[in-house]
């Protein structure tokens, strides 16, 4: 029996519960939704809630109202974290740390305190929730949601008046970004950015705030905010852990960090462009963890799979992936690299910029400032007796030549165009000057991608379709029941965790190289692929993953609305 049954057991024996409100309890997607509806339907009090939580979990109960509150409290837990988590720091013993809280049943944001602030363990006692926001108003005296107290540091005077051009401010500045507070809302911003998968890190200068937002399944979400006075100090930190030029604030930088969570080595990729009211940052995050799976493990359904399969094998000839930017199309070309690396293989990349490193492949990184482009590179590569070549993307009608014809001489091109469906790739590389004869003797295939978040297996629920919207979607399938989003605390309450590839393969036959030579319209050959090469565009590969409860229907339309 789950807590929350336990707690409608214990209040069914005193109280009936309405079915209607049963229903909403049994259905509330958090502890938070639980005990609101319990508290405002009037079923029990907080003080009950507390005692079966004591009961159940063995934790004793502390009246704030009687606790005296020490300004040395201030020490154990940063604002921010207290206020967020509702969370009251008691004291600290070694490296045990007691904290208040209303509810125990969260244990994830007990992990993360651990972490954040360097303790081995977390007690809990149990008290009133507007008890413990009552002391904590006391102990900060300052409102949740902005890190003054956490960057308390800072010495008198804004850090956002700081100019870094003489010798004294800019040491001034590195000092500042050193504080202890500083680096520890650096260590935040990313530890929460990895629990949470986030897939990119922004840190936006507002005119009166710095902000932070975390890309998380492909969607951007505000996290929190600095106040503006800490603005210089964070970026200054940022700047050097990326090992950039802190005294540069006028131009474009990029850079590269590494950090170490739960036992892998993860690196980032910092990006900063000069702005209205400060320099921004984009911290990409690149796991190499999601490389090592092959491509079984990416998702792709089992048609669209055999088919990828199929074309990686070809020993000549060029391969292309593509779709708009963040379609996943570089990861998938790294995972189709990891599947076919052997050491009999000569592989070269040429990419901007490197995103990871691959053990037994030579990689280049494009250099424009000094004339090192894809084109340049992709000559020199092909002295180098290579077997595959990776070109990170086909920008100009110069490195389309070099690939397609280098495709011809023996090498295995793999690379990436953005245009929306497969056969689209055809029509805008002839664009590009590529003789139709050429294309249709180099091309493998096609692949069109996209990624779609996946649905949470522990809140999705099933619902029934009506006839009228599958005739509308053209869903060629006699199933009526698909899955949707629902929300819970596994997933943050978005209803999603993770993202999955939907694919769309072209295979070049004989037929369809025929047709390119002849320059056939693109529905043409869309239409002699799906009938005789199992082609199948990408909004039926996504709703065969709704019939499978993997993602939602709304999801598969937000992403192909096009």
């Amino acid at each position: 029996m789950t807590v929350k049954e336990k707690i409608i057991s214990y209040i069914e024996k005193n109280k009936k519960i309405d079915k209607g409100i049963l229903t909403m309890l049994q259905g509330a997607r958090d502890y938070d939704a639980f005990r609101s509806l319990l508290l405002e339907h009037g079923l029990t009090t907080e003080e009950e809630l507390l005692f079966i939580f004591s009961k159940e979990f063995k934790i004793p109960f502390l009246d704030l109202k009687k606790y005296k509150i020490s300004a040395k409290n201030q020490e154990l837990l940063p604002q921010e974290i207290a206020f967020r988590y509702k969370v009251m720091p008691i004291y600290r013993i070694g490296s045990a740390l007691t904290l208040a809280t209303a509810n125990p049943l969260n244990v994830v944001i007990y992990d993360d305190i651990k972490i954040i602030i360097g303790a081995e363990k977390i007690d809990l006692v149990l008290s009133r929730e507007e008890d413990i926001l009552k002391a904590l108003e006391l102990l900060y005296k300052a409102n949740a949601g902005d890190f003054d107290t956490f960057l308390e540091d800072e010495p008198e005077g804004s850090a956002e008046a700081i100019e870094a051009d003489t010798k004294e401010s800019l040491e001034q500045l590195i000092t500042e970004s050193k504080h202890p507070p500083v680096v520890r809302a650096i260590d935040l911003i990313v530890y929460n950015a990895l629990k949470k998968r986030a897939s990119d890190i922004h840190v936006e200068p507002q005119q009166d705030r710095l902000l932070v937002k975390y890309r998380v399944d492909g969607v951007l979400q505000e996290e929190f905010s600095f106040p503006k006075k800490n603005q210089q100090a964070v970026i200054a930190r940022l700047k050097i852990i990326s090992s950039l030029n802190i005294t540069e604030s006028r131009l474009p930088q990029d850079g590269r960090f590494k950090v170490k969570f739960e036992g892998r080595e993860i690196d980032f990729r910092v990006s900063i462009l000069p702005a209205q009211f400060g320099e921004k940052f984009v911290l990409r995050v690149l796991d190499k963890e999601s490389l090592a799976l092959g491509l079984k493990n990416l998702g792709f359904s089992s048609a669209p799979l055999a088919l990828f399969e199929e074309a990686i094998k070809a020993p000549f000839g060029m391969i292309l992936m593509t779709g708009p930017t963040g379609s996943g199309k570089s990861t998938t070309l790294y995972s189709i690299i990891n599947q076919i690396n052997t050491p009999d293989k000569n592989i070269v990349t040429i990419e901007d910029p490197i995103e990871y490193h691959l053990e037994g492949v030579t990689q280049m990184q494009v250099l424009v400032d000094i004339g090192l482009t894809f084109a340049c590179g992709l000559r020199s590569v092909l002295r180098q007796s290579p077997d595959i070549i990776m070109v990170g993307e086909i920008r100009d009608s110069e490195t389309a030549d070099i690939a397609i014809k280098a495709s011809l001489t023996g090498e295995l091109i793999l690379s990436t165009l953005h245009t929306n469906t497969a056969v689209g790739a055809i029509t805008r590389l002839i664009d590009m000057g590529i003789e139709p004869f050429l294309l249709a003797s180099s091309l493998v295939a096609s692949i069109a991608q996209r990624l779609v978040r996946k649905l949470c297996v522990k809140c999705r629920e099933q619902y029934q379709i009506e006839e009228e919207v599958i005739q509308h979607l053209k869903i060629a399938s006699s199933a009526r029941t698909f899955w949707r989003p629902k929300g819970c605390p596994a997933c943050n309450n978005t209803g999603y965790k993770g993202r999955v590839a939907m694919l769309e393969i072209l295979l070049f036959d004989d037929t369809i190289k025929q047709m390119v030579v002849t320059r056939r319209p693109e529905d043409e050959i869309a239409a002699y692929a799906y009938k005789a090469r199992d082609y199948r565009v990408l909004r039926e590969d996504g709703f065969a993953k709704c019939i499978e409860g993997i993602t939602s229907i709304e999801e598969v339309l937000r992403v192909t609305s096009e």
